[in-house]
């Protein structure tokens, strides 16, 4: 599978991961994660993405979001970092970066992969031997997915609806995979996806992302091309 570079495709799902500056804490007090997830809310509804799994970890995070337009996560990304690095650095007398570069990111076949992408990072904690159940973590969307919390944040994708007719139903068949172990070629496969910006599917859907790649990065046609409008930003290939 080739690099797709930095390329989002509007309402295909993707995990992302960004992490601290050499793997330091990027959250220093509970505030921070409050603050975080509140300005994520706020950036997320006003440039179009859905967040449907995440958590916070002391010095990295999670999504997996759904973008409306190929624009939505960077933009999101751009607007969060931007307000909460001056935030941090505001209030402890620090300058510079939290973050080790840019997020990164991978598109996930939503019909095989989702739902244990979601498992993936709600179990970050459990992993990480901070909590020995994911209910236990604050933040967090397990809450919402197994338990019918409220969560701001959390927008349910087809494929959680699926897991059951009933709200219950999906809840309690989503509390019992959270039990089962994750496979580790899965977790091996989705940790080299986002780290390497490759698409995680099947044959076909690997294809198919390609494919959409290959002819959004094609050349112009021959012939002068227009002018961009003064503020027009050329698309960035995620």
């Amino acid at each position: 599978m080739a690099r797709l570079g930095r390329f989002f495709i509007e309402g295909q799902a993707l995990h992302v991961i960004q992490r601290g500056n050499n793997r330091q804490p990027v959250f220093f007090v509970e505030d921070d994660y409050a603050n975080y997830r509140q300005w994520l809310i706020a950036a997320a509804a006003d440039n179009g993405l859905s967040v449907h799994a995440h958590v916070f970890m002391t010095n990295h995070i999670h999504l997996l979001v759904t973008p409306e337009t190929a624009e939505s996560l960077p933009r999101t990304m751009q607007s969060l970092g931007r307000r909460y690095v001056r935030h941090v650095n505001t209030r402890d007398r620090r300058s510079g970066t939290l973050w080790e570069g840019r997020y990164r990111a991978a598109p996930i076949d939503s019909e095989e992969y989702f739902i244990a992408c979601c498992r993936y990072i709600e179990l970050n904690p459990v992993r990480a031997r901070v909590v020995a159940h994911p209910r236990q973590y604050r933040w967090s969307s397990y809450r919402a997915h197994g338990e019918g919390a409220d969560d701001a944040l959390a927008r349910f994708h087809d494929a959680f609806r699926r897991l059951g007719r009933s709200v219950e139903d999906r809840r309690a068949a989503y509390r019992a995979l959270i039990r089962e172990k994750l496979d580790p070629a899965f977790v091996e496969a989705l940790r080299a996806a986002t780290n390497g910006g490759w698409a995680l599917g099947g044959e076909r859907f690997r294809k198919e992302i390609e494919a959409s790649a290959e002819r959004r990065a094609a050349p112009l046609p021959p012939g002068p091309r227009p002018k961009p409008a003064k503020k027009a930003r050329q698309m960035r290939l995620l």
